[in-house]
């Protein structure tokens, strides 16, 4: 199955070798894209700039918590006898899910 990006590709292509008589409009209409990015696509394909898949695919997100501070958390954590809540209180550099994640992963939560 074709996506929507690379059959609207496919059919600006055919149009710029003449291969087609869609106007960019009826390409528009046939993939559901808004006419003005069709005609952005066009471009990118006269550039040759064109790319199908997203830039940030396969990348680690930029906020992403580091080996090294999710040690720290699970040490810190192992040290301290209060709950989960006061903890992440305590701790305040992030949030309360991203705090319970790292210790359910450690194996660090009771399961009552």
């Amino acid at each position: 199955m074709m996506n929507r990006k690379a059959e609207a590709v496919e059919l600006i292509n055919k149009k710029l070798a003449g291969n087609s008589f869609l106007s960019y409009q009826e390409i528009a209409t046939i993939t559901g894209y808004h006419p003005k990015y069709i005609l952005k696509l066009k471009k990118e394909i006269l550039n040759n700039e064109i790319r199908l898949e997203h830039g940030n695919k396969n990348r680690k997100p930029i906020n992403t918590i580091s080996e090294q501070e999710k040690k720290y958390i699970i040490d810190l954590y192992r040290r301290s006898n209060v709950s989960i809540r006061k903890f992440c209180k305590f701790y305040g550099k992030r949030s309360y899910s991203c705090i319970y994640n790292v210790l359910k992963e450690a194996d660090l939560i009771n399961k009552s």
